[in-house]
């Protein structure tokens, strides 16, 4: 069983394709990479921390009716730490028996390592003075002042797909990714 962190995919957001430069001609065509990326490296047995924001698909009907169609196609034992886009979904409880837990914040006992999730990027975080690490999203790809201020905390990882290739990534790869990002 393994372990794997991804924040902010946006299903069904045409918008983000435009607002944080991701790579795709259309929604069609990122739900589909999204999904792919994932299932070609999750299988059921592994737990996935979704650091919010899965979806932002509109807020009708046909909307809630995509994103358990999605959810429903990814592997893994999903755990969300909602963001401010899951906020409507939570309201209807389809959507909840999606995940195997549903939380605002998460603390992990990962390997050696505590780790506190939320999808908020926090300046401290429960356990920051005891060397634990805290993974967040909401900030995507922007460099902005909520940006430059994470980018000196040594523990502190954005889990946004835009920076770990679109696809969920171990602690590990998460620490790697977050490397480059903060020194480009």
């Amino acid at each position: 069983m393994a372990v794997f962190f991804i924040a902010d995919t946006h299903f069904g957001d045409e918008a983000i394709i435009n607002y944080c430069g991701r790579p795709f001609e259309n929604v069609d065509e990122m739900n589909k990479t999204l999904i792919k990326n994932w299932n070609s490296r999750v299988t059921n047995d592994d737990d996935v921390y979704i650091i919010g924001d899965v979806f932002y698909a509109g807020r009708d009907a046909s909307g809630y009716k995509n994103s358990i169609e999605i959810v429903s196609q990814l592997k893994g034992k999903l755990h969300l730490i909602a963001g401010n886009h899951d906020i409507p979904y939570l309201k209807k409880t389809e959507y909840h028996y999606l995940f195997a837990d549903v939380d605002q914040i998460r603390y992990l006992k990962h390997e050696d390592k505590n780790i506190f999730m939320c999808h908020y990027p926090m300046a401290e975080w429960s356990g920051y003075y005891r060397e634990s690490w805290h993974i967040y999203g909401h900030i995507h790809n922007h460099k902005n002042k909520a940006f430059m201020h994470m980018r000196e905390m040594d523990r502190a990882l954005n889990a946004g797909v835009e920076i770990i290739d679109y696809r969920p990534v171990s602690f590990e790869e998460l620490k790697r990714h977050n490397d480059v990002f903060k020194n480009t």
